[in-house]
């Protein structure tokens, strides 16, 4: 599987199930939460290199990370978005 093909599987589920944790307003359907997902593996990534975890080659592994981040970013997109949305 190409890698690119990759990413875009573990961001989309992992935007989903960051969503189904979080809630909120933000980043609904499936482009925003691939989006969400992507930017969320990185800063989980970040996050677990400054814990000292390695990355785990195994699929799992890599989308709790991915999750893990995914909720970072969906809290903070929560936090600086404007309360009325309409």
């Amino acid at each position: 599987m190409s890698d690119v093909l990759y990413w875009i599987i573990i961001g989309f589920l992992a935007g989903a199930l960051s969503g189904a944790v979080v809630g909120g307003r933000t980043a609904r359907g499936c482009l925003p939460n691939i989006v969400v997902g992507i930017l969320g593996a990185i800063v989980g990534g970040w996050i677990a290199g400054q814990l000292g975890f390695e990355r785990g080659p195994t699929f799992l592994a890599v989308l709790v990370v991915a999750v893990v981040g995914a909720i970072v970013v969906r809290i903070v997109l929560e936090a600086v978005s404007p309360r009325d949305r309409r």
